[in-house]
This record gives C-alpha cells, structure tokens and sequence, in this order.
C-alpha cells in the first residue's frame, strides 16, 4: 500500500511555509496596525452553527461540509468558514458587551469536500477578518482599503494583479421582490440551467446567479440585476460607498450578478480578484451580515468582514516556481558551524547556543564526515560562512572563520563571531 496524503489536503514543504508564513506576517502586520485582535476558535463546531448561519439550503451545508456523529451521537462539523464560529464566540463570552467596534482576526484551515482543483483545495487556510459595530459606508470603505493593502504588500512597485467587484444584495425589505422575480424568470427557463442550478432553484436561486457553467451564464446576462429591486435605503447606501471608493482613488467594477454562497449577507458585498489563477480567481471576499448575530440568539450587532484565501494569495502574489529573492535569503543560515572530532563537538554546543540566543540563525553539522564534504553541504546551503573548530583552532583558543562567497579565511577569538556576524 502506498501512503499518501487525502485528496485535497496538501503538505506545507519547506519552502511553501516560507512563503505563506510571508504572507500571514504581512497580514498580521496590518492588521495589528489597524487595531485588530487576533483570536482562535474551534476547528470543530456543533453542526447546529452552520445550519442556523450558513442556510440549511446552501450548497455549503448540503453538500461541502465534513459532519460526522461523534461517540455521543452529537453532529460535528469541521468549519468551512470563521465567521459563524466568530459570531457564536462573541454571543458565549458576552463580548459585545465590551466597548464597541469589535475588531476581530482569525488565522486558520477551513474543511469544504470540493472537486480539488489549482487554487480549490478541500483544507485550505483563510485570514479571516471581522468588524463588528455601528457600521457606516466609512468604515466599509476602510475595511476595503485595508483588504486592498494586505493583498497588494507583497506586490508593491509592480503589476497590481487585484480588480475588485462589488454589489448590493439589498436588505430584508428589499430582496424579497427580486427573489420573486428571479424565481419566476428562473423558472421559465429551468430545462436550459445545468443540473446544479436546477437543484438551487428549489433550494437559493440566487447562487445561479454566480454559477460559472455557459448555458447559465447566458440566462443569468438576460435578467433584471438585482439593483433595480433596491429600496430607496440601500440604493443611498451603495451610491455613498461609491462615492467613498472614488475619493479614496480604490478602482472598483460593480458587478450586479455577484453573490456571496451564504445567506447571512445583506447590503455590500465583495470579491478581490487575481489575475493568472483561472476559473476559481476570488482570492478574497466578503461583506455585511447585519443580523447574523442576532439569528443566532445574541444582540442586534451589525457586522462585515472579509476571508483572504491564503493558497490564492500565495499563487498571484509570489507566482508557483521558486522563492522570491527576499525570501530565498530568509531561509538561509547565516552561518554553519563544523566541529572536527569529539572534543570539537562537545564544545560547539555551547558555541552554538550562544550565538543563536544572539540572534543569528546558525545551521551546525554535527557528524564524523570529511571538512571537505562537510564545506561542499555548506555551499549547497548558500551560506555565507563556515566556522570550523578543529584540533588546532582549540589549542588556540580561536575559531576558523571561512568565507564561502569570496574564498577567504581567519582565525578569531570566539567573542568575534557577534560582531562578524553582525557585519555580515
């Protein structure tokens, strides 16, 4: 039996976690800027969590989701996005009782049993961003500005490869007479949908509308966008976010057939999308969910937020072959220590924690093989200089310091390594 890793659950190899541990570092960066707090939640949840936030009739929750009995007979599920888990965090702990806005941030895997495909895996991780408050269209434009800024930092001074789209899906009042429209334009034309539309037409009509099969995008182009449903309310709402975007220089394209997969949104919802990665280019999205929270037995506390797909990010950003140059350099050590015999060995233990409880990131061989082949590893490495303790260099009291880029060598006492490594 040959092992190997479940379908659509992908390894981190070394030089994959530089470059997502890259990325999350930027995004942890920013948003600690913008004064958001980092928490943790479950990767299980009851069940129960998802149905009542993600719809019972979401293709999510039918079809996508892990669930399985545990030995107490209670449904679990692995989550397949944060904001429910959030939501039920902040209603357990009476965290909205603390002063508003509550500004949250989650880093971590999410589980949907999809067709695993480039930039579609069944675990994939998502930096999960939530705000929670008295929401105007400013701090909507913020948070957009902030998404925006996350995903182009890796990116800054060349081709921006990020367009966003934005909609309106209206509220409670409002969206009742466009689903009732869409149902019946829908209907019309059921024998020509794809067989998946054909269930969602039962089931949340509105995901047609983002379904990426010809014969349904063709009907889809056909019908009354959801704009013109608008109550006077939501109409007002989207021009002065608009008009927020244009001030802030953000270019944007509405897009009057996006949908979000979940039921929970109302008014803005987004896409940030990458060029280069194909059919499935949503590398962030988002949106509010004004009464998510109070579905779920808490408060009236209207809410947005947004998902970065991290493996998406990673693919436009920093591209599949190889390192980017600034990350190649972070991988390699600074140094690599060689002992020669036992005696050597014993010592450069010590020799070793020192410098790294220095900060410097030191690689050390400690194996009986030949200076020869041992340099040649060295060079493999790319790094920049050897430091060898040989049967000489201890009856010296000194370390052979070699430099492996330009060829050169010299003897110093052990208290100079800090500062040629400093200078390094």
């Amino acid at each position: 039996m040959k092992l190997q890793s479940v379908r659509g659950f992908k390894d981190w190899l070394p030089e994959e976690a530089i470059k997502y541990q890259h990325l999350i570092e930027i995004a942890r960066r920013e948003l600690r800027l913008a004064n958001f707090q980092e928490i943790k939640i479950p990767v299980l949840e009851k069940t129960e969590l998802f149905v009542r936030s993600i719809g019972e009739v979401t293709d999510i929750v039918q079809k996508e989701t892990y669930t399985f009995e545990d030995r107490n007979k209670e449904l679990l599920t692995l989550r397949p996005e944060a904001t429910a888990g959030i939501c039920r965090m902040v209603i357990e702990h009476g965290l909205y009782m603390r002063p508003k806005p509550l500004k949250f941030f989650f880093i971590g895997p999410m589980f949907r049993h999809e067709r695993p495909q480039k930039g579609r895996l069944r675990e994939f991780f998502q930096i999960d961003v939530e705000f929670m408050g008295n929401l105007t269209p400013f701090y909507e434009v913020e948070l957009l500005e902030l998404a925006l800024k996350i995903l182009r930092s890796p990116v800054e001074g060349k081709r921006d490869p990020f367009n966003l789209e934005i909609n309106s899906l209206g509220c409670p009042e409002c969206r009742p007479a466009f689903r009732d429209y869409l149902l019946g334009a829908l209907e019309r034309e059921k024998e020509k949908l794809c067989e998946t539309c054909k269930e969602r037409l039962l089931r949340n009509p509105l995901r047609i509308l983002d379904c990426k099969k010809e014969q349904c995008k063709e009907i889809v182009g056909k019908l009354r966008p959801i704009s013109e449903f608008l109550c006077k309310g939501c109409k007002e709402h989207f021009e002065i976010l608009k008009s927020l975007l244009e001030e802030r220089g953000l270019s944007y394209i509405v897009n009057p057939y996006l949908v979000r997969g979940l039921d929970y949104y109302v008014r803005t919802i987004f896409e940030i999308k990458g060029e280069g990665l194909g059919a499935q280019d949503t590398v962030c999205a988002g949106g509010r969910y004004d009464f998510l929270i109070q579905e779920l037995g808490g408060p009236e506390l209207p809410a947005t937020g947004f998902a970065i797909g991290l493996e998406r990010w990673a693919l436009c950003a920093l591209g599949e072959e190889g390192l980017p140059a600034i990350l190649e350099e972070a991988i390699k050590p600074q140094a690599v220590f060689i002992p020669l015999g036992d005696l050597a060995r014993r010592k450069g233990l010590g020799i070793v924690k020192t410098l790294r409880n220095s900060g410097f990131k030191i690689d050390a061989f400690f194996e009986e093989r030949s200076l020869k082949a041992l340099l040649r590893e060295a060079d493999k490495r790319g790094v920049k200089f050897a430091l060898i303790l040989g049967e000489n260099e201890l009856k010296e009291g000194k370390i052979l310091v070699k430099d492996l880029h330009k060829g050169m060598q010299k003897l110093v006492e052990e208290n100079q390594l800090l500062e040629i490594l400093k200078e390094s």
